[in-house]
């Protein structure tokens, strides 16, 4: 299989920031924890086919294609270069021949229908650009019965957003965030409507205290930085003198919630799973048209 990412300006500037990042993703504890709850919820079996949506450096594909075995198969898909070299890095370390990493965008994929048991989105549904165009064209991917597993973060996650959001909604900038998939109920409603069934939705309360200098530091400068799910960046309509303000703002509102702790940094996470229904044969026969 041989894919090229032909990406828009948005979806550039999304592979551009995980190239930079891909050299130091892994040393996130956290992210490698997640992604094995989401492996853990899905329970996969051996010879399974699996594809990894927004792979990044392979966390969940890797773990996935360990579970599946040499019967099965695992594709990972990601539209940064950087995040897949580490990918295949670890995967060759590893010895592991099942598991394969294609350049593409997750939205733009033209896979042939009912060919995987299970897709998997860690961590990056709020980047597509139309969440339930894309959840119905990874349907389509789904075998009969099939199951989707993604990550969705509260809208009360990340205290930077959360803060951010609060004091541009005075200049009359609406950042979304994990707005989209900020509730049991939108999460749910989200594979409804992209004709998910048995949907079931585990919500796991995390967080930490951080210090005040990195909440801080969570501040999204000067629009340079893509939003998810936005295009161009709200922050541009704002003149510089507008941002150093909502800066300060920003700044001080994050000092208000300081304790001896410091800030509380909520990160709840809703594990979201839902099942393509099984086809009848008219149903199949009118889907491979």
């Amino acid at each position: 299989m041989n894919y090229q990412a032909e990406l828009n300006d948005y979806k550039q500037q999304i592979a551009n920031l995980y190239n930079q990042r891909s050299s130091s993703y892994d040393n996130s504890d956290w992210h490698r924890q997640i992604a094995h709850h989401l492996v853990k919820y899905a329970k996969l079996s051996p010879g399974q086919q699996i594809l990894d949506l927004a792979t990044g450096t392979g966390m969940v594909a890797i773990e996935a294609s360990q579970i599946v075995g040499t019967e099965g198969q695992v594709i990972g898909i990601d539209i940064s270069p950087g995040m897949l070299s580490q990918a295949k890095r670890k995967t060759k370390a590893l010895g592991l021949s099942n598991i394969e990493f294609l350049l593409a965008d997750a939205e733009a994929l033209n896979l042939p229908a009912n060919s995987f048991d299970h897709i998997f989105c860690s961590s990056a549904l709020i980047w597509m650009s139309d969440l339930v165009g894309a959840l119905r064209l990874w349907h389509r991917f789904l075998k009969p019965g099939g199951l989707l597993s993604f990550h969705a973060f509260a809208d009360t996650a990340f205290v930077g957003g959360v803060i951010e959001q609060k004091v541009l909604e005075k200049y009359g900038v609406s950042l979304l965030f994990s707005k989209p998939t900020g509730t049991v109920e939108k999460c749910y409603d989200l594979l409804l409507q992209a004709g998910f069934e048995e949907i079931d939705i585990q919500t796991e309360q995390d967080g930490s205290y951080i210090s005040l200098e990195k909440a801080k530091g969570m501040w999204l400068d000067n629009g340079s930085s893509p939003i998810p799910g936005q295009y161009p960046n709200p922050l541009l309509k704002l003149s510089s003198e507008q941002l150093a303000q909502a800066k300060v703002e920003f700044d001080v509102e994050l000092e208000m919630l300081e304790t001896e702790q410091g800030i509380w940094n909520d990160v709840t996470i809703f594990y979201t799973f839902g099942r393509k229904q099984v086809q009848t044969l008219r149903q199949a026969h009118a889907e491979s048209y």
